[in-house]
């Protein structure tokens, strides 16, 4: 049994004058990505320099502002990447490099001669300031550690002459969520007194759950308060870097921006130490799903997923949010029918406006559009199978028709899994199209008797067919010829069928402009039902074909 009295909860402030639960997300953070410091960090085999480049040139081109680099007194390469980058001018002028740095002053100094060459860049520098830290690590009082900050602050501003581009600062408290939050806030505090930033010359307080160890809403509320009772608040860029120890790092990261914050530090798809940093594409794509527009060029997933797994060698989990390989997929039957109800619906209606059971985005807008958004499996029903039939190769099965061939494909799932698309054309060509034994319709002749006013019918037909491969006839007489080649198989075969239901449609574009028709058939003698299918650029062969195709099921006495 779990030993669960090992543990004690985190201490949580009470706020009751939160605002944020009444709040919604109006607009994008500004965005900090930091898969090339933490994420890169936290990879089994970091990335070579030539690889944190081409990262580097896509996280510019998804169109980050501010972007980590790099721990330059941590790693040669590290500075020799961030050299690269300034040397080959590959900065753009409104892209801001990060580098990060403790509160020493040689990793300053480093950071300073790191970045030479540059118009501006952040300078991140941090301290624990946890209380379990205090204790067990640094062996500090609430003072001393207060005092390690506010030197950090010095060494910077003492140093700002090795620099001639704007140095604009930032510092995280780290362990930020083991922290009291009134001390917290006086840390936070000390270290703006002495930065004295303005309105024009702000800078970044970054508040990280290091751990995250408690629910999102206590994050919520600590973010608040701080956004409440920080000095010189028209002066500060309040940012948060939520880890995802809980699982619930993107929530962390939504309310903390209806708490007050400004700007989200994370990565790509959440790599980060431990379970991860924040994953930005989620959080990207769940605002763009509320009609927000997220400032990020995230249109094309899987380009984003190329370069990630490359560089970071990792795979994207199949259910990742909106990357993974199965996150539009539906194998449930009745998903499968309302997704498909849903998407007739949209074009039936012409709405611009995306409303579709179970997909909250439209999948061709992240680049998705080649991906089966529909797979059968043997959980799958009538409507998977249908929206396969019509998305991928243009066949619009009647309702009715849509059970019957539902069922053959899952005599076929339930012995080998999932059937492709492929697979289900395959069994509908067998079952259907190909279905021309023992009788294969091969020509016929259509004569008018409109203006024979002797005869009760307007259309007699010449049909010639195979039987069990020789090649026979029959005249007929019907009104119009599918009437005529009933009566014909009927009186030919003795066999008294009925055509119950007749549908027909054109073929979707490159299918040749041919037609497809269905005929629901009834022996009459048996009851037995089944549709045939048949496809002509002719309409009447079609239709002829159709006919032939269930009179051989029927005969077969096989759906």
């Amino acid at each position: 049994m779990l030993n669960y009295k090992k543990y004690q909860r985190v201490p949580v402030e009470k706020f009751p004058e939160r605002t944020w639960p009444n709040k919604e997300i109006q607009k994008a953070p500004i965005w900090c990505s930091v898969d090339l410091r933490d994420g890169n960090q936290a990879l089994i085999d970091p990335m070579v320099v030539s690889e944190k480049i081409e990262f580097f040139n896509y996280l510019v081109k998804l169109g980050f502002k501010d972007i980590e680099v790099g721990f330059p007194a941590a790693s040669q390469i590290e500075y020799d990447f961030i050299r690269e980058i300034i040397e080959r001018k590959m900065l753009p002028d409104d892209v801001r490099l990060q580098v990060l740095a403790q509160c020493r002053e040689e990793q300053i100094i480093k950071n300073f001669e790191t970045v030479r060459g540059t118009k501006s860049f952040i300078m991140h520098i941090y301290n624990s300031t946890s209380t379990l830290q205090r204790d067990v690590v640094f062996h500090a009082d609430k003072q001393q550690v207060i005092d390690i900050a506010v030197k950090g602050v010095q060494m910077v501003k003492s140093h700002m002459d090795m620099y001639d581009g704007e140095t604009i600062l930032e510092y995280s408290p780290e362990s930020f969520t083991g922290t009291e939050l009134d001390y917290a806030l006086d840390v936070c505090n000390a270290v703006i007194e002495e930065w004295g930033p303005t309105p024009d010359h702000k800078m970044i307080i970054n508040l990280p759950s290091t751990v995250e160890m408690t629910t999102p809403n206590v994050f919520a509320d600590r973010i608040e308060y701080m956004s409440k009772n920080m000095k010189r608040r028209d002066s500060i860029i309040l940012s948060v870097h939520p880890h995802n120890d809980r699982g619930e790092g993107v929530a962390t990261a939504e309310l903390a921006l209806l708490a007050g914050a400004d700007r989200i530090e994370g990565t790509l798809f959440g790599n980060g130490e431990r379970t991860g940093n924040v994953d930005i594409v989620t959080l990207a794509y769940n605002m763009f799903s509320q009609g927000i527009d997220p400032e990020l060029a995230l249109d094309n997933i899987r380009e984003a997923i190329e370069l990630y797994e490359r560089c970071c060698k990792m795979d994207i989990h199949p259910r990742h949010p909106y990357a993974g390989k199965l996150v539009f997929t539906a194998f449930s039957g009745s998903h499968q029918d309302a997704i498909n109800k849903g998407v007739h619906a949209m074009k039936e209606r012409k709405s611009e406006i995306w409303a579709v059971p179970y997909l909250p985005i439209d999948p061709s807008d992240i680049g998705r559009e080649y991906e089966p958004i529909v797979r059968i499996n043997s959980q799958s029903g009538k409507g998977g199978v249908a929206f396969v039939m019509d998305t991928y190769f243009g066949f619009k099965l009647p309702k009715g028709m849509q059970r019957e061939f539902a069922d053959v494909i899952q005599a076929i799932s339930e012995k080998a899994g999932e059937v492709s698309p492929e697979t289900i054309m395959d069994k509908f060509r067998e079952e259907y199209l190909d279905k021309k034994e023992p009788i294969h319709f091969r020509k016929l002749k259509v004569e008018d008797l409109s203006g024979e006013t002797e005869s009760e019918f307007d259309t007699r037909i010449h049909l010639t067919y195979t039987d069990h491969g020789v090649e026979k006839s029959f005249d007929a007489v019907g009104n119009g010829p599918l009437d005529a080649v009933k009566h014909g198989l009927t009186e030919t075969f003795g066999k008294k069928i009925k055509i119950l239901d007749y549908e027909e449609h054109a073929l979707q574009s490159g299918s040749n402009s041919q037609a497809a028709a269905y005929i629901h058939m009834l022996n009459s003698d048996t009851g037995e039902t089944t549709y045939g299918v048949g496809v002509s650029s002719n309409i009447t062969r079609a239709s002829v074909r159709a006919i032939f195709s269930g009179f051989n099921r029927l005969s077969l006495g096989g759906k």
